[in-house]
């Protein structure tokens, strides 16, 4: 299959989401739990406040020492860019390359429906992707 809708993707998904009062300390144990790189912040009713991800842990402990003093709306990534459930795998993954994070939240009417990674991605849609990327590197 390839090109999938990111509907599909995520059809089943039961994403991590947190409140942007909620700390680092608590993400982090929820994501170690969950096995996943990436928390959605929200508020009561699934709207997307922002994404805080592994990356971002390093550099809260890094920075700030004691996760859990420092709060998820102090450090995660507000406003970050998403995608509709309509749009595709190939989009899903440009958008990741062009912007260069490794985990889209999709959204619709501002709320979370799930979240894509690379890693949800199958051979054939990476594939294609790299295909194409190498054509526009060739063309430019």
């Amino acid at each position: 299959m390839t090109n999938r809708n990111i509907s599909f993707i995520v059809k089943e998904q039961n994403p991590l989401m947190l409140r942007p009062t909620d700390t680092v300390e608590v993400a982090c144990q929820h994501m170690c739990e969950r096995r996943v790189g990436a928390v959605l912040v929200t508020d009561a009713h699934a709207h997307l406040k922002g994404i805080f991800t592994g990356r971002d842990a390093v550099q809260v402990l890094a920075r700030h020492g004691d996760a859990a003093r420092v709060h998820l709306s102090e450090v995660m990534t507000a406003k970050p860019d998403t995608i509709a459930p309509e749009r595709t795998a190939i989009e899903a993954l440009r958008m990741m390359c062009d912007g260069g994070y490794r985990h889209l939240p999709v959204v619709t009417d501002g709320k979370v429906v799930g979240i894509v990674s690379r890693s949800d991605f199958k051979g054939l849609e990476l594939d294609q992707f790299e295909d194409e990327t190498s054509l526009w590197e060739r063309i430019c």
